[in-house]
């Protein structure tokens, strides 16, 4: 009676050779597929967004929040007045932007770059909940319904503001983008980070959504309650404010931005 024989070493390390070779070929793939699923939850979590601002401009008078009541720009306040624990709401971050930079403590929990949530802030005033406030989305301040005149961050003034959506051209006007903190005010001189993950600057408001997230785009809604990816170096032929001028010269593209689509 023979007796079988089970795999030698030689045709186990072949096998797994094959196998090896074969999860190497996948990879790539399974990584654009992630990288596509990510995409389509980020513009998922933008559609909700635009519910609840049409919801909010519904109820008063066609006009976006404010931005003014008590800590200036926490429109955050008007838009959600129930504070709800941000760490329950996944419609807040990005999926390839979950981490927030700080912890409740205020304490420094990762390196700032393009695949950080902004947060957590405001644990210490009450008006924004016992938990504080973090994402990976930010406001365009440029639609909030603030009188003319008033000035936010980095001097930028809101006289140009959209204040409703019910304006013309609202497909190219963004409300709610991938970005590096809550809010921003571009203006078409702001130039784009000549390092990829380089953290944003205060008077440059570009940079905060001039950011690598989605192999050259962003996502964004816009003011026609509208959600679709945006192309990096598009970001300077979006109406940002009323006198934003979409003709103006584009800025120099640094090299990690050259491979992208032109506009």
């Amino acid at each position: 009676m023979s007796r079988r024989k089970g795999f030698t070493l030689i045709e186990l390390l072949v096998v797994i050779a094959i196998i090896a070779l074969l999860m190497a070929m996948l990879m790539p793939a399974m990584q654009r597929v992630r990288k596509q699923a990510n995409g389509v939850r980020c513009l998922a979590n933008l559609r909700q967004w635009n519910i609840i601002f049409a919801m909010y401009v519904e109820e008063n008078n066609g006009q976006f929040p404010s931005g003014t009541t008590a800590q200036g720009f926490w429109w955050i306040r008007q838009i959600d007045p129930a504070q709800r624990d941000w760490r329950n709401l996944k419609i807040w971050f990005c999926p390839t932007a979950t981490k927030p930079l700080y912890d409740e403590q205020g304490n420094a929990t990762r390196r700032f770059n393009t695949f950080a949530a902004w947060g957590i802030f405001g644990v210490t005033d009450a008006g924004l909940g016992p938990h504080g406030i973090a994402g990976s989305y930010g406001l365009s301040g440029y639609v909030l319904s603030t009188k003319p005149g008033t000035t936010f961050e980095g001097g930028r003034r809101t006289d140009d503001n959209w204040r409703t959506p019910q304006v013309s051209g609202a497909n190219n006007i963004p409300l709610f983008i991938d970005a590096m903190r809550f809010d921003l005010w571009p203006i078409h001189q702001d130039n784009p980070p000549q390092v990829e993950d380089m953290a944003w600057e205060s008077n440059n408001h570009m940079r905060r959504c001039c950011i690598n997230r989605h192999d050259g785009f962003v996502n964004s809604s816009f003011c026609d309650f509208s959600a679709r990816k945006v192309g990096l170096k598009e970001l300077w032929r979006l109406k940002w404010h009323r006198s934003f001028p979409l003709d103006a010269p584009l800025p120099v593209w640094p090299d990690w931005m050259q491979r992208f689509k032109e506009y």
